[in-house]
């Protein structure tokens, strides 16, 4: 009796035991699964930002207006007010459309002898029109500061057109350089001197006329 009794004990607490092993070794084997596949518990939340290109500015006609004087040769110095409207085809290429007028004052001969008139008020009225084309030969930057840069360009220009003086029209050639300022993208500042040669024949004999022009004025770029 005794005997069965230990036999029993015994074979109970054997499969205790391998109940007890098959138990650890089932955890151990979910605690590797575990660790080879972790469950990630915090979801970060990331937002991107949209990307945005360069932009790069694509204008390339240019309009203003400007303001300087005018010495009409033989008729003194006056102000010029005219407009500019400007097609770039290019970084170093141009063309140039201007329109313009001034007043010439009384010669010396008109002043000498008194009463004597050239011309008439109206006569005197200078407008003038052309077409040039322009070459930017020096452009670069200006510096204002520290941290400040703006592009800049020297250029020569030179075109054809009409200028209306003395009752007439007369053809035009105008020669010249300029000085462009740029400020940002769409805003830019001239300095300009032109020669506009013409015929003229007033005192009864034909000779060419040399007036120059000195100007600044302020553009936009579309």
């Amino acid at each position: 009796m005794e005997t069965r009794t230990s036999h029993f004990f015994l074979t109970s607490l054997l499969l205790i035991m391998t109940a007890i092993m098959l138990a650890f070794w089932q955890g151990n084997a979910q605690a590797a699964s575990e660790d080879e596949n972790p469950e990630q518990v915090i979801q970060p939340s990331i937002e991107r930002e949209p990307m945005k290109p360069a932009r790069i500015d694509t204008e390339n006609f240019e309009a203003g207006f400007y303001i300087g004087i005018l010495s009409i040769e033989d008729f003194g110095t006056n102000s010029v007010l005219g407009g500019r409207f400007a097609y770039h085809f290019s970084e170093d290429f141009f063309a140039e459309v201007n329109y313009a007028g001034s007043k010439g004052g009384t010669t010396s001969f008109e002043q000498l002898n008194g009463n004597v008139q050239l011309l008439t008020d109206e006569e005197r009225e200078l407008t003038y029109y052309n077409l040039s084309f322009g070459f930017n030969i020096l452009p670069g930057e200006a510096f204002v500061g520290s941290g400040r840069a703006f592009h800049t360009a020297l250029y020569i220009v030179g075109g054809i057109g009409s200028t209306e003086f003395a009752g007439d029209d007369r053809r035009t050639l105008n020669l010249g350089f300029g000085y462009r300022f740029i400020f940002n993208d769409w805003l830019a500042g001239h300095l300009d001197a032109r020669d506009h040669i013409f015929d003229i024949d007033l005192l009864g004999s034909n000779k060419t006329t040399h007036n120059l022009e000195i100007s600044t004025g302020l553009t936009v770029f579309f």
